[in-house]
Parts: structure tokens; C-alpha cells; sequence
């Protein structure tokens, strides 16, 4: 029985976190373009409700979509890759809350979108070392994304559309064609 169950284990471990969604990842992304015409023109409070109110949503979205790919491929939603996968992405997404916070109160309200691309990417690319090759490249997009929004604050509204809406799109695609979904 300690054979098998590490056999098990062994495999488990070996496996990627395959329940990536991609359709779920078109349908944040056209949510996110929504926002962005929604936040643009906007500033302070009002910019920052939006995108804030899209982050819920995308997250909610992201999480439907997981459970239906899981469960159309007979799969654990929590499995042994699954919790590896969030493990990895989550630490970055609660630092980029952590730094919304001090710098919106700081007046640099200007400066979220690089930080939400760069910590979201990086959190992407970390979950994505236990998942399907195309997720850290798609990490490392974001992370592109927003460092050029570091360095170009004025268009940030442009780039969370970019980054958020067209990227999560595309690779959205991308995913769903080549691995289901």
C-alpha cells in the first residue's frame, strides 16, 4: 500500500496544473476592455472603483472557469498541481493589494497599473512554472506590459486594456485551442 501510495504521489507531482482556462481567460479579457472604456477619462477614486470592481469580476470569472474545466475533465479543482499552482500565484496578487493601498494613499494612484501588470505577470509566471507551457510566457508578457506602464504612466488606462483586455485574450486563445478549453 506505501508503494502505491507513492507511485501516486510521484505522479501527482509530475503533473501539470492543466485546468487553466482558456475561454475563461477571453471572457476577464473582454471584461477588462469593458472597464478600460468605463475607467477612461477618469481619475483618483472613480479610476481606481472601476478597476478595483474589475478585479472582483475577473477574479470571479477566472474561478467559474477553473471549476467547469476541472470538473469537464474529471479532474480535482484542489489538486496536488492545482494548490502548487496557487501557492505560487497568490503571494504576488496579495502584494500588488498590499501596494494599492500605500500607493493610492501616497497620490500615486498613476503608478498601479506597471504595479498590478508587473505583480500580476509575476504571479502568472510563478503559478505557471506547475502548469502548461504558454502560462509563464504569458507571465512574462504582463511583466513587459507593465514595465513599460512604469515608464509611461500617463496611458495607464491603455496599457490595463493591453495587458488585462488583449493579452488575456489572445492567450486565452491560445490556451483554449491547445489544451481544451
Amino acid at each position: 500500500m506505501d508503494n502505491l501510495t507513492f507511485i501516486r504521489d510521484a505522479m501527482e507531482r509530475a503533473t501539470a496544473f492543466t485546468a487553466v482556462p482558456g475561454w475563461g481567460a477571453v471572457v476577464m479579457g473582454v471584461s477588462a476592455l469593458a472597464a478600460s472604456a468605463l475607467a477612461a477619462g477618469r481619475g483618483g477614486d472613480r479610476w481606481l472603483g472601476v478597476w478595483l470592481a474589475e478585479a472582483l469580476v475577473a477574479a470571479g470569472i477566472g474561478a467559474a472557469a477553473v471549476v467547469h474545466k476541472s470538473r469537464s475533465a474529471r479532474t480535482a479543482v484542489l489538486s496536488r498541481p492545482a494548490r502548487r499552482f496557487l501557492l505560487s500565484y497568490l503571494p504576488p496578487i496579495a502584494v500588488g493589494a498590499l501596494l494599492t493601498a500605500v500607493l493610492y494613499r501616497g497620490g500615486l494612484w498613476r503608478m498601479l497599473p506597471g504595479t498590478w501588470l508587473l505583480l500580476y505577470g509575476t504571479g502568472v509566471v510563478t503559478g505557471g512554472a506547475f502548469s502548461v507551457r504558454v502560462v509563464p510566457i504569458m507571465g512574462l508578457c504582463f511583466m513587459a506590459a507593465g514595465a513599460v506602464a512604469l515608464l509611461l504612466p500617463a496611458w495607464g488606462t491603455a496599457w490595463m486594456a493591453f495587458g488585462f483586455g488583449l493579452l488575456h485574450i489572445v492567450f486565452g486563445l491560445v490556451i483554449a485551442r491547445r489544451y481544451g478549453g
